[in-house]
């Protein structure tokens, strides 16, 4: 081994979803939103001046800073935009995570949350999530050094109560506390409205999911202004430009666009709801997703025998052989037709 070797940083990186290329492909393994952006994303995008693209874009990304705030009501120094919600989060963990008491999240949930620990160099200890995929908050409460999960979690799509919510970060104020609300905006009530109360927590968004926009990569925190200075701080010592002119424009077009955001939320959650009675009929169960992806398991079929044929007919879902939920499925919710035709095959399937 060439000595340069021995120095290089070693990790267990984070594995994507498959992007597949190609026709008549069905794509139901990464939970993007089946709709495009709103109209008015679309508008700006024709109408933009290129021009600028030879200048640094701002960053503070004032623009967009302005419309999240706007829309959250709350002043600009409690917003933080990133690069999609994976680099806020990464600078989240980087800023905040700094004890030598472990870090702790469930043991079922996003799995970028130990690459970053990894990463990082965090100590790090998972919480077992009950037989129903369901978290405890009282098994939080216990020495670390900060706390982070998803709501609705990820990949079983279970929502925690607010209520529930609140008691986690109630009893551990000398930490910060991250909830990752990727999928908020498919069911349950945000955290949002804790961050007055609560100056440790931090609420991360995406415009990934229900805005559309997974190919413009924005992410944004809310919290007191003394998390969001601490997270400036990071950036700005790590890269002051993460931000592009597109997305700070298009961003903040597609914040104003209240009513094509609620249609095509609507869209999907209806479209959930239904195909949940599907899978139900076809011998299908899993936890009750509040979020735009099913979570299953056949009473029958291994699922992945089902993942298997499902991609050779081109249909993409999601399957982790990860112990405790590698009989299980991940499905995003697509259109109708989408939809239709996944249940058209596994119906042919499983009856044949």
């Amino acid at each position: 081994m060439r000595a340069w070797e021995n120095y290089i940083r070693k990790v267990v990186p984070y594995v994507p979803g498959e992007q597949p290329r190609g026709e008549h492909i069905i794509k139901l393994n990464t939970n993007e939103n089946p709709y495009p952006p709103g109209p008015g994303v679309l508008r700006a995008l024709r109408e933009m001046d290129t021009d600028v693209f030879r200048r640094y874009p701002d960053p503070s990304a004032k623009k967009l800073t302005e419309a999240l705030a706007r829309y959250h009501h709350l002043p600009q120094d409690q917003i933080f935009v990133g690069v999609g919600s994976d680099d806020v989060l990464g600078m989240a963990f980087l800023t905040f995570f700094n004890w030598e008491k472990p870090v702790l999240f469930p043991d079922i949930t996003y799995s970028f949350y130990p690459v970053w620990a990894g990463l990082f160099g965090i100590r790090c200890e998972t919480v077992r999530v009950n037989e129903k995929f369901e978290i405890n908050p009282e098994d939080y409460r216990r020495d670390n050094g900060g706390i982070i999960f998803p709501n609705p979690n990820a990949p079983t799509g279970m929502f925690l109560p607010l209520s529930q919510v609140e008691d986690i970060v109630r009893h551990n104020q000398d930490t910060v506390v991250i909830v990752d609300e990727a999928y908020i905006d498919f069911g349950g009530e945000s955290s949002r409205c804790l961050i007055d109360t609560y100056e440790n927590l931090l609420v991360v968004r995406t415009f990934s999911k229900s805005r559309s926009m997974a190919g413009m990569r924005i992410g944004y925190a809310m919290g007191s202004s003394v998390l969001i200075k601490a997270l400036q701080d990071v950036k700005y010592s790590y890269n002051s430009y993460t931000m592009d002119y597109p997305s700070i424009v298009l961003g903040a077009e597609a914040v104003k666009d209240e009513a094509y955001f609620k249609e095509t939320v609507g869209k999907i959650i209806g479209t959930r709801e239904r195909a949940k009675k599907r899978f139900e009929e076809l011998g299908f169960s899993g936890p009750d997703s509040l979020a735009n992806f099913l979570f299953v398991s056949h009473e029958r079929v291994s699922a992945p025998e089902i993942f298997r044929a499902l991609k050779d007919e081109q249909i993409y879902v999601r399957y982790f052989p990860t112990p405790g939920i590698d009989n299980y499925l991940r499905v995003t919710v697509g259109t109708d037709e989408e939809m239709e035709t996944l249940f058209r095959f596994l119906e042919a399937y499983l009856n044949g």
